[in-house]
């Protein structure tokens, strides 16, 4: 959608084939459960977006379309467990007066201002393409703005694992608790390389811009798109999933739509996994090598989940802070995630699982009746084939049964009652998603992934999607964007964006016959 306004807004002529039946992928709202009651029914909070270029780009159009965003300048996420409660504020000054340990307070304050040295250099990374040109600017951008040593420090975070980042430097427990379940977000686990650079990168985004939701559900931001996309007259194609790409000589020239080809003069842009696009959109006669070799190395991330609830009144949490918290975790941080990542990795239901708990009827009461409420937990530590039970307690048989589905759902539910009383019994409708059916919501979820693939560090930065050629294919013509590509996965655009950016931008050629034009003009007697 953001590639498509973009180039359409540049005066391209352009056409937007999904094979959904609405636009958006995993952006959509429903009531799924009660009247009145509405669900993000996939992804909901859009820090990534409201930061990013794409928005910079497209934000003020989109708002005069409907657009609008809920948010808060107080509390923002928590983490909750047996050894207690710790809450992010927006100030994190707030934040860190919590903390046990006074040396910790300082750390996190260093920590947040040693990521803002960082930011355009982390930030600026994860918005090119990577390419040799990119890397050696911003290589020498760093050395010039944080000399050998902040330099050196700062690939190190880059390549730490959270969890070795948070034991680093601090001596309590409430930074691990708040921010290592975070980067399950970005398809990590705490003991993941990058997850160092991560960590403070979550904190840092959400002091700055706290955790928006489209007001009135996920839907108004797709029906704002595709008033916008209308207005550009970018024609849509819905309900129809594209067959083929047609190469002539080496470059793209259409796409195969069921019994009709959509031509494409100028480019074509496919958001797909990385195995559909060089398999089954190119196949193997048609598809380079390096992409061949990328869709062979390919491999899914862990499965994830959704529950969704209707409760006929708001959560009666035993730490009244958390009542108006809109994103909760429930887990012990490093500890607790590290452990159930290891057990959905090795096809186990884990027994404790991480549960993030979305309140999103803190920010916008719209979602749900007056007095009631809704509660949208994820799940992003499970098996796509469950072949065990970590906890020994569900038969599994390495499906997604009902009796298996509805015994890690009564689990999950048990684990929020814990410090929720009351909580089951306040239910009125529940609407569960497998991750079963998150792959046929979406073809791109590959075995249950959300995320685009496995997010560890072979597979990510200069090796996402693994051909060595960024958003580039080897066929002219021909760019692969979507979680599936640099720079991986969360609501930013940032793909779409890049490659739409490059593709407006004037080539070499015409940058040099503009300057040779200015020059004539200014030495024109």
């Amino acid at each position: 959608m953001v590639a498509a306004a973009e180039l359409a807004g540049a005066g391209w002529s352009v056409a937007l084939v999904d094979e959904r039946d609405r636009l958006g992928g995993f952006v959509a709202s429903d009531e799924l459960t009660r009247p009145g009651h509405v669900h993000d029914t996939f992804s909901s909070w859009h820090p990534l977006f409201v930061t990013g270029g794409a928005y910079a780009d497209l934000g003020p159009d989109l708002h005069r379309h409907g657009l609008a965003y809920s948010n808060t300048d107080g509390a923002v996420t928590a983490g909750l467990s047996d050894r207690g409660t710790v809450v992010a504020h927006r100030d994190p000054t707030v934040t860190a007066e919590t903390f046990e340990h006074h040396e910790d307070r300082r750390a996190y304050a260093d920590m947040l201002a040693e990521l803002e040295s960082w930011a355009p250099h982390a930030f600026g990374a994860l918005g090119s393409e990577l390419r040799p040109l990119d890397l050696a600017r911003l290589g020498a951008g760093a050395l010039r703005a944080l000399g050998r040593d902040g330099s050196t420090d700062f690939v190190r975070v880059a390549l730490q694992s959270g969890r070795g980042y948070v034991r680093e430097r601090f001596r309590g427990w409430e930074v691990d608790q708040l921010w290592s379940p975070w980067l399950l977000h970005a398809g990590l686990s705490p003991d993941h390389a990058t997850g160092g650079l991560m960590l403070p990168i979550m904190a840092f985004s959400m002091h700055a811009a706290g955790l928006p939701v489209v007001t009135g559900g996920a839907g108004e931001f797709t029906a704002a798109f595709g008033r916008l996309l209308a207005e550009r007259g970018v024609t849509v194609a819905l309900g129809e999933p594209v067959s083929h790409i047609d190469v002539a000589d080496g470059r793209a020239v259409g796409v195969r739509v069921g019994d009709r080809r959509i031509a494409a003069r100028r480019a074509v842009l496919a958001s797909s996994s990385t195995p559909r696009l060089y398999q089954e959109l190119l196949g193997a006669d048609v598809a380079p090598p390096a992409g061949r070799r990328a869709a062979a190395r390919h491999r899914p991330g862990r499965a994830a989940m959704q529950i969704h609830l209707a409760l006929d009144r708001p959560v009666s949490w035993t730490d009244t802070r958390l009542r108006e918290v809109p994103l909760i975790h429930v887990g012990d941080g490093a500890g607790s995630t590290g452990i159930a990542c290891a057990q959905a990795e090795s096809g186990l239901l884990p027994a404790d699982p991480t549960v993030v708990v979305g309140q999103q009827d803190v920010l916008d009461p719209s979602r749900s009746p007056a007095g009631a409420s809704t509660l949208w937990v994820q799940l992003q530590e499970v098996p796509w084939a469950p072949i065990g039970d970590a906890a020994g307690a569900i038969a599994v048989d390495g499906s997604w049964t009902e009796s298996v589905t509805a015994a890690y759902v009564d689990r999950v539910l048990a684990r929020i009652e814990r410090y929720a009383p009351g909580l089951r019994a306040s239910v009125t409708g529940t609407a569960v998603l497998t991750p079963t059916d998150l792959t046929a919501a979406n073809a791109n979820a590959v075995h249950g992934d959300p995320y685009g693939g496995a997010a560890e560090i072979d597979q990510s930065l200069l090796w996402r999607p693994g051909t060595g050629t960024g958003h580039r294919t080897g066929i002219d013509g021909l760019f692969h964007i979507g979680a599936f590509t640099h720079p991986g996965p969360g609501l930013g655009g940032g793909s779409g964006h890049l490659v739409a950016q490059q593709l407006i931008a004037p080539s070499p050629t015409t940058r040099v016959a503009t300057r040779l034009r200015g020059l004539t003009e200014r030495f024109r007697p």
